[in-house]
């Protein structure tokens, strides 16, 4: 747990963990989109432009994908990250990879979400990855009910989340209602698993996530079974925590020892 004093605290230091493994060598990222890693984006290629984090030797992985959108769409989520993150620093475009969602017959979506499993197996897995978290809880887009165990696979998405989505659509498109996501069990294969959260509209997911049971009914709570998972919030998404007064015992104590999150 990183307790942060601002917005862009949170992308700071959330960014330092994806460059100091960066640094060690070449290495498999996951990436999210939405409005809570766009500070750990802007950070890092910051870094990429003033001190020369290099990305030549990453691969990166993206969570989810709309069914039905091609990876060219404006709307899709690969275009998305390429807009935000990756088309600003030296992360070779064949390099990036994201679920084929593009063909909506059931089988290639199948399919391809089989595909997408092996390659990340055969990139070796993912190193360091970046999550945001919904207002119910989703991570990715693990809606509530998703198994614990699930791998990437077709998922329905909530009204909720479809209505949360929808400011990235015009007045007279539809957002799709299905999407390709990788599964909680995928998610925490990852060697570190980095959340990130900001706002008051997050801290109740975020309650639930860190101090309440591990429950399908709250996806994010599965990070709790991590063997390394960082959960960075602002003091505005980190207020609904029963136990804040420890969390931030516990970071000062980090702090004077020189323990990284």
């Amino acid at each position: 747990m990183v307790l942060c004093e601002s917005v862009a605290e949170t992308g700071q230091v959330a960014a330092e963990i994806f460059a100091s493994r960066i640094e060690q060598g070449p290495c498999v990222l996951g990436l999210a989109t939405g409005s809570s890693p766009l500070p750990v984006y802007q950070y890092l290629i910051r870094r990429y432009r003033e001190s020369g984090l290099s990305f030549a030797q990453c691969t990166a992985f993206t969570l989810d994908e709309y069914v039905g959108l091609q990876p060219y769409d404006s709307r899709s989520y690969r275009a998305t990250i390429r807009d935000e993150f990756v088309g600003h620093v030296d992360l070779p475009t064949r390099s990036l990879h994201s679920p084929d969602a593009s063909d909506p017959d059931p089988r290639a979506l199948r399919h391809a979400a089989a595909a997408y499993e092996e390659t990340i197996r055969l990139a070796g897995g993912i190193d360091v990855q970046l999550l945001g978290i919904g207002a119910n809880g989703h991570i990715g887009f693990n809606e509530p009910s998703s198994s614990l165990a699930s791998r990437t696979r077709i998922k329905a998405l909530t009204q909720q989340t479809r209505e949360d989505n929808a400011r990235f659509f015009g007045e007279d498109e539809t957002v799709p209602k299905l999407c390709l996501t990788q599964g909680l069990g995928t998610i925490l294969d990852s060697r570190h698993a980095v959340l990130v959260a900001q706002g008051e509209a997050k801290a109740d997911a975020v309650a639930a996530a860190v101090e309440g049971p591990v429950s399908s009914a709250c996806p994010a709570s599965v990070l709790q079974l991590h063997p390394h998972a960082t959960v960075i919030l602002d003091a505005a998404a980190a207020s609904r925590l029963q136990n804040l007064d420890y969390y931030r015992h516990v970071q000062h104590l980090n702090d004077e020892l020189g323990l990284l999150p």
